[in-house]
């Protein structure tokens, strides 16, 4: 086996679970540390909290009318398309920058939704 897949370290895939608030209801979401690292870069990137970004996403998909109990699997997909049609690719980071100016400019920035390691 390819030792880049099978030397990881194994902290990148211990399950960490976390409470977060979407939709003004608390919940937790356990994925792989690897998954909660890269929402935590592009959570950076578009410049707000992990606990905004999930609760901006969670909204969207709901406004999209998608079933909503798989969100673990829609985040790990998130990732996925990520790392494949995003990360290293300036002009998709710069519309993701710009819609995050747009999107995030319009919610409150009264009080950023909960995500703590549970």
């Amino acid at each position: 086996m390819c030792q880049i897949f099978a030397g990881q370290d194994p902290a990148r895939f211990r399950m960490v679970t976390r409470r977060v608030r979407l939709s003004g209801h608390s919940t937790s979401v356990c994925l792989e540390a690897a998954f909660w690292d890269t929402l935590e870069e592009i959570a950076e990137m578009q410049g707000v909290s992990l606990g905004r970004f999930l609760s901006k996403l969670h909204d969207e998909v709901m406004a999209r009318g998608v079933e909503r109990r798989n969100f673990a699997g829609l985040l790990r997909c998130a990732c996925l398309t990520y790392a494949r049609d995003v990360k290293g690719r300036r002009p998709c980071v710069e519309e993701l920058e710009r819609e995050a100016r747009t999107d995030f400019a319009a919610m409150l920035p009264a009080v950023e939704p909960a995500c703590e390691v549970a």
